[in-house]
Parts: structure tokens; C-alpha cells; sequence
């Protein structure tokens, strides 16, 4: 029996497998630690360990799931706006604060849709920015101010 493979779903896990092992590659050179005492390098591996997991699932499941569609074009609108969404908050998060930055991410990453509007925008620019500030700032502590020297008149 022949089976058919799902060329999205294939290079997708592939993708998701790639990344996990980088990502677990380059934790050798931190202490890892055991899950008792955790270093600096366990909850890393642990992730990419995750990932490429779930990437081979992907894998195995594609397998059973074939069609004979062609891959289709690039969705570079999305690609771009997503990827630029954490290059965006590193870059702003010391000048403008982080609030800022949390609202500027979120909106970058809402309009990667082609069916984002301004209410969705808005409400997940609220949303984003309390549950990181709820989270970030009052849970963790993080020294990052608010607002930043950008934004202090």
C-alpha cells in the first residue's frame, strides 16, 4: 500500500524539527543542570526537546494525509510582520517601555492576517499588554519601566 504524503504538513514538521535541534545544539555550551535543580540550559533543551517532538508528529501525520496540491504562494505579508514582531519589541522595549512596545508588537502581529481589523488590533493590544504586564511586571518583576525615556516629557 502506498501512501501519500502531505508536502505542507512534511516541510512544516521538518521546519518545527530543524529549529528544536539548533535551539538543543546550542544549549551544550550552558549548564543544564537536573530537574531539581535547573541551570541556566534545562528549560531550553527542554523546549527544543518539545519542538522537535511535535515536528515529528507533524512528520508521521503527514504521511496518512496526502493530497496532490501544490504548496501554494508565500504568505510574505504574514512571514514579515510576524518575524518583525520580537526584532520590533527588542529594539523598543528599553526606549519606549513596555507597554509601548507590547502595543506596537501586538498590533504588528495582528495585521500579519489579511482579516485583522482595528477592533481586533485594539483588542488585542489591550488584551497582550495586561496579561504581560499582570505576568512580566508584577509577577516576575521585571525592571523594565513602563514607559520609557522616549516617552517621559
Amino acid at each position: 500500500m502506498m501512501h501519500r504524503l502531505n508536502l505542507r504538513d512534511a516541510l512544516a514538521g521538518l521546519i518545527f524539527i530543524l529549529i528544536g535541534a539548533f535551539f538543543a545544539i546550542s544549549t551544550r555550551s550552558i549548564e543544564i543542570g537536573t530537574a531539581f535543580r535547573m541551570g541556566p540550559g534545562y528549560f531550553p533543551l527542554v523546549l527544543s526537546g518539545l519542538l522537535v517532538l511535535i515536528g515529528a508528529a507533524i512528520v508521521l501525520n503527514s504521511l496518512g494525509n496526502g493530497t496532490n496540491e501544490s504548496l501554494g504562494s508565500v504568505p510574505w505579508r504574514g512571514l514579515v510582520l510576524v518575524l518583525a514582531g520580537p526584532v520590533v519589541f527588542g529594539l523598543t522595549v528599553r526606549q519606549l517601555g513596555l507597554v509601548p512596545a507590547i502595543v506596537v508588537t501586538s498590533v504588528l502581529a495582528v495585521y500579519a492576517s489579511r482579516r485583522s481589523g482595528i477592533f481586533l488590533a485594539a483588542a488585542m493590544a489591550v488584551g497582550l499588554t495586561l496579561f504581560c504586564l499582570a505576568v512580566f511586571s508584577y509577577g516576575l518583576r521585571l525592571p523594565l519601566p513602563l514607559l520609557g525615556p522616549w516617552l517621559r516629557f
